[in-house]
């Protein structure tokens, strides 16, 4: 029988959203947070990019939501947006009062935080922090303000791997170490549960997102029942670096925000074709534009390689605003400088990867889900506020808007604490980390070729049929195999990857993120609406 443990909330993640949850949750009742790695390991800390907020001002704000809603591409719940853009400016307030430091403008001119523009904005509204590691900071004022309350404890080095629900109900969550001890499970029930783990960017080949985000929250809710939504909207971050045996490390879209070009290999600034906008254009638009230059996702000159594009600075002549432009990005600049690159005098070649997901586990505007007692927040849910296609930096905003109302839901259902024991699972003792590997790799590369940027139905299906034997062979792993790290985020992707296929299938038109190359045009009449996949993995349409 696993070791049991009684707490009043639980929150599985330790990003934006979770974070800012457990403060607001320590304020009633004991919390814990459980996380996979160390406290500040999450896509929070790995963002570059900014923090989109409005200065305290109606104006501002109605023209936050309208950029919100105009790069949701008609698909945007109004009411979320409204949410988000109204209530970010207090959040981002609270922020600076625990200690958050965002850049400003020199005191000379005034010390005002400094606002810049990214892609589909109308206005600058982008706080950063050190330049180029908002993320960072947000997460070590959050992570500093929650190891300083003796409410809230830290599970680091452990994972989530069933959701306990009893008459319909989740009241708590079977854990183990994320080391592979296996003597180390036990069983936490909570009053309510929320997930706050992020997305699930390693379902794919090419990634900005960190080996952590493998979508386990988001499995675990389908798991247990829960309805998931707008799974076929995944981001492609249009800038991630392209270099042969290199990670693709993000390229902040601060960057041409701050004036850089994309080029092909003809030296041509190519984004005049595609969209008015040139290289502050939607997301989608740029990932996509990238894609016909550099011919990705296939190879198709005549050596069998995709053509690069390159992000140019040169122009610039080493400053932004009388800022250096090593200093004004220097977690970029260095990254470059160890592989030999010089981000004000190089060209840089980039292509898309995957980088956020817009859908998620289906909630409502205070991060309930389809489950009562488990709640959901941040890239892991969704509330249809990023719609098709997310507008740039709002997703650190939606963190802390939506972590503050999951936790306000979770205090206001007043939900009971039950105790319930009963015999684990025994599976079986053969280590299979080894055996698995293969199958996530071949997961990943189907999932770019097939579900990737540019999608067709028979791409999809060729996916799937490669999907099923992976899954055979995934299955049967399980039944000979001790529980590991490496089996549940395998479990997870595989999740994933069904339901973004699934999803993307159902979604016979192009919008946003999702692009159909067989149906190339956005189809108001039969799909205005996101969705919904059910506990059975039915697909279907209808609101938020």
């Amino acid at each position: 029988m696993p070791q049991l443990e009684l707490v009043d909330y639980l929150v599985i993640g330790a990003g934006v959203a979770g974070l800012r949850a457990a403060v607001a949750l320590a304020e009633h009742g004991d919390v814990l947070v459980v996380t996979k790695e160390a406290v500040g390991e999450s896509n929070t800390h790995y963002a570059q990019g900014g923090i989109a907020v409005a200065e305290q001002d109606r104006g501002e704000i109605a023209l936050h939501l309208e950029d919100t809603i105009a790069a949701g591409d008609g698909l945007v719940n109004r009411d979320a947006a409204q949410v988000l853009v109204a209530e970010g400016p207090e959040r981002v307030a609270e922020l600076i009062e625990w200690g958050a430091r965002f850049d400003r403008e020199p005191a000379a001119e005034g010390g005002r935080l400094l606002r810049t523009r990214e892609a589909a904005h109308s206005r600058p509204r982008i706080l950063h922090a050190n330049g180029d590691a908002t993320g960072a900071e947000i997460s070590r004022s959050l992570a500093a303000l929650a190891l300083g309350n003796s409410r809230i404890r830290f599970a680091e080095w452990t994972m989530a791997t069933r959701l306990i629900v009893v008459d319909g109900c989740v009241c708590g969550v079977d854990v183990t170490s994320a080391r592979g001890d296996a003597n180390a499970q036990r069983r936490v029930m909570a009053r309510a549960v929320l997930i706050a783990s992020g997305g699930a960017g390693q379902v794919y080949s090419d990634t900005t997102n960190p080996a952590v985000t493998t979508g386990d929250g988001i499995a675990l809710a389908a798991l247990a029942g829960a309805e998931l939504a707008d799974m076929e909207f995944y981001q492609f971050h249009p800038t991630a670096l392209s270099l042969p045996g290199v990670a693709r490390f993000l390229l902040s879209e601060a960057l041409r925000g701050e004036g850089a070009y994309l080029r092909n290999d003809r030296g041509e600034r190519f984004m005049e074709r595609y969209h008015a906008g040139l290289e502050l254009a939607p997301r989608d638009v740029v990932a996509r534009a990238i894609a016909r230059e550099g011919l990705y996702p296939l190879a198709s000159d005549a050596a069998g390689n995709a053509r690069p594009v390159y992000l140019d600075m040169r122009h610039l002549d080493g400053k932004v605003h009388g800022v250096a432009i090593h200093e004004r990005f220097p977690g970029i600049s260095g990254f470059l400088a160890r592989h030999g690159l010089d981000l004000a005098a190089d060209l840089i070649p980039v292509r898309p990867a995957a980088h956020y997901l817009m859908g998620g586990i289906r909630t409502d505007l205070d991060g309930r889900t389809s489950l009562p007692g488990l709640y959901a927040a941040g890239e892991a849910a969704c509330t249809g506020v990023h719609g098709a296609n997310r507008l740039a930096s709002n997703s650190l905003l939606e963190g802390l808007v939506f972590g503050v109302r999951a936790a306000e839901a979770m205090l206001g259902d007043r939900l009971s604490l039950v105790r319930f024991e009963r015999e684990s699972k025994r599976s079986g003792s053969k280590q299979v980390d080894e055996e698995i590997v293969p199958i996530i790799t071949e997961l990943r590369t189907m999932m770019w070729q097939h579900a990737g940027l540019l999608r067709d139905e028979s791409g999809l299906r060729a996916g799937f049929d490669r999907f099923w034997p992976m899954l055979e062979r995934y299955e049967a792993l399980v039944r000979k195999a001790q529980s590991s790290r490496a089996l549940v985020e395998a479990g997870a992707l595989l999740h994933i990857a069904w339901m973004i296929i699934e999803s993307a299938l159902e979604r016979k038109e192009s919008r946003g993120a999702h692009f159909r190359k067989d149906y190339p045009k956005r189809n108001d009449i039969q799909f205005p609406n996101h969705s919904i996949v059910d506990s059975d993995g039915i697909v279907r349409f209808e609101p938020i």
